[in-house]
């Protein structure tokens, strides 16, 4: 039975692949000509502007010189990795990003879940649109106009919220430059910038979920939380693998906009990230080698983050979800 299969599937194999029935490359290539002019722009843009700079991580092992251009620089080899690795301010920056990103993952990743659910389960469309728009909204603030938000909100002598603190005989609490309090700042801002924003790809999985299966359930006496555990989750489950290893591709990336408009010296020490190191110390020092080198560490990172965790949900759920 076996054999019979491999050669049923070898003779279905040449029947569709052999030039004599038509089905040759070129046949198919001018067949599918409209579709292959479609993605050609697509391509041809990753090519150039994806796979074209790549050509550029040479700089990671050369000592970069203007005069020279890239070619004609001196090798160094790993000399930049090695800094990295050695340099006490780059450790810090490191650490910091690894902490501020797996927050962020960890109360971030959740949030727009959360809302689309509650969404979900509101039947007041009036209302409805009214919490979306409001939550969508401030994903299209920039993070200049967050920052001077936040430092007017927060403010020590004027701010709204140390204002209702000492109203009730507490002591003002310097939020931004505190270094106990900056990193929660951070993550309570990222959530209510971008938790709205977030939750529209998981109303848009939870509108193709039949209504048949949660009218099924409430006839079997289940209850609104059961609807959720038993219908609602499971069905999300595919999407929230695929953001979720989207996000770890983005693991190294803390969110510099962000950070950059928000921190200051005194909280250096636990926010300080890779990228506003390099900026601060590669770009300002016109270190383009360096900052190539921690570029090239961070794709590496992301990147084996990315095939670990695709590995780890295909496993636990018996190669149901993944990306590839």
């Amino acid at each position: 039975m076996e054999s019979e299969a491999i050669m049923s599937q070898k003779k279905t194999t040449e029947i569709f692949h052999s030039p004599k029935n038509g089905f040759s490359l070129w046949k198919r290539i001018k067949e599918n000509k409209a579709l292959l002019l479609m993605f050609t722009p697509g391509f041809l843009l990753i090519l150039v502007f994806a796979y074209g700079p790549m050509y550029g991580l040479i700089l990671a092992f050369k000592d970069y010189n203007m005069g020279l251009g890239i070619m004609g620089s001196s090798w160094v080899g790993l000399k930049h990795f090695r800094d990295l690795f050695s340099n006490q301010g780059a450790l810090i920056a490191l650490k910091n990003t690894f902490i501020i990103s797996f927050l962020k993952l960890l109360f971030g990743f959740p949030a727009p879940i959360f809302l689309a659910i509650l969404l979900n389960e509101v039947r007041q469309g009036t209302f409805k649109k009214i919490v979306q728009t409001v939550s969508y909204f401030p994903h299209f603030i920039s993070w200049v106009v967050v920052a001077g938000i936040m430092n007017s909100l927060l403010s020590p002598s004027t701010g709204s919220v140390n204002y209702v603190i000492k109203f009730f005989s507490g002591e003002p609490i310097f939020f931004m430059s505190d270094v106990k309090w900056f990193r929660p700042m951070l993550i309570i801002s990222n959530i209510w910038k971008e938790i709205g924003w977030g939750s529209v790809i998981y109303l848009a999985a939870l509108s193709s979920v039949p209504i048949e299966l949660h009218e099924a359930a409430v006839i079997d006496g289940a209850s609104r939380l059961q609807r959720v555990r038993y219908i609602t989750l499971p069905s999300l489950k595919s999407i929230m693998v695929i953001m979720l290893l989207l996000q770890m591709g983005n693991i190294m990336s803390a969110g510099f906009d962000q950070i950059f408009n928000l921190y200051n010296p005194t909280v250096y020490s636990v926010s300080d990230i890779i990228d506003t190191y390099v900026y601060r110390i590669g770009i300002g020092q016109m270190m383009y080698s360096f900052n190539t080198a921690v570029g090239l560490f961070k794709s590496v990172v992301s990147f084996a983050l990315i095939l670990m965790v695709n590995y780890l949900t295909k496993r636990l759920s018996d190669g149901d979800t993944g990306i590839f």
